[in-house]
């Protein structure tokens, strides 16, 4: 199965325009490299390690509303640009799509902080899949870029929304991607420090 460049180039507008490509037969793929690893909240058939190039994972998204408030907003991960990111690749049947791909562009589309693409995700023991990959949109509002580490800190520590605080958010990611395997030494530090402040 192929997918149009021209139609994920600049993100299509609807869940429709995502799938034009698609014959409604295969299975399709999606990537996980944040809270999808340990919330998917959609079924899957198969799940392997995986890794997309070009992109890393970053805490670099405020959130006003699941991880923070207007007042005192939180950070969430998105995929920035440059490097690689390991991460999780979920296969959902074919007749899951629809309402799979719906519910995860109301997950993630909401603020327009994300543009969908089709990416490759490639794993050592497996051919490279055609993915679902949610890209930060460094164009949106919410764009945190170039946040001092200290002040990265003080966010996630203080920042509480109503999916819950903050800390536990990128606690459990990063417990997340240990159980899988997934080293990710920036958060492993990261984790270390705001551990090591709660103590």
């Amino acid at each position: 199965m192929t997918f149009s460049p021209a139609v994920v180039a600049t993100g299509p507008a609807s869940v429709d325009e995502l799938l034009a490509d698609w014959d409604g037969n295969d299975d399709l793929w999606v990537f996980a490299y944040g809270s999808l690893i340990w919330r998917p909240n959609f079924p899957w058939q198969e799940r392997r390690l995986a890794t997309v190039r070009g992109y890393h994972r970053s805490l670099c998204l405020w959130s006003q509303d699941h991880r923070g408030s207007p007042e005192r907003p939180g950070l969430v991960f998105g995929l920035d640009r440059g490097g690689c990111c390991r991460g999780v690749a979920y296969r959902v049947a074919a007749s899951e799509v629809p309402a799979t791909f719906q519910m995860l562009w109301l997950r993630e589309m909401a603020r327009g902080a994300y543009v969908p693409r089709w990416l490759d995700c490639h794993s050592r023991q497996h051919e490279p899949v055609r993915s679902l990959v949610f890209l930060l949109n460094r164009r949106c509002g919410d764009y945190a870029q170039g946040l001092a580490e200290e002040h990265l800190l003080s966010v996630v520590r203080q920042a509480v929304g109503h999916s819950g605080p903050c800390l536990d958010y990128v606690l459990q990611t990063e417990q997340a991607l240990r159980d899988n395997g997934i080293h990710d030494d920036r958060l492993r530090d990261l984790v270390r420090r705001l551990v090591q402040a709660q103590g």
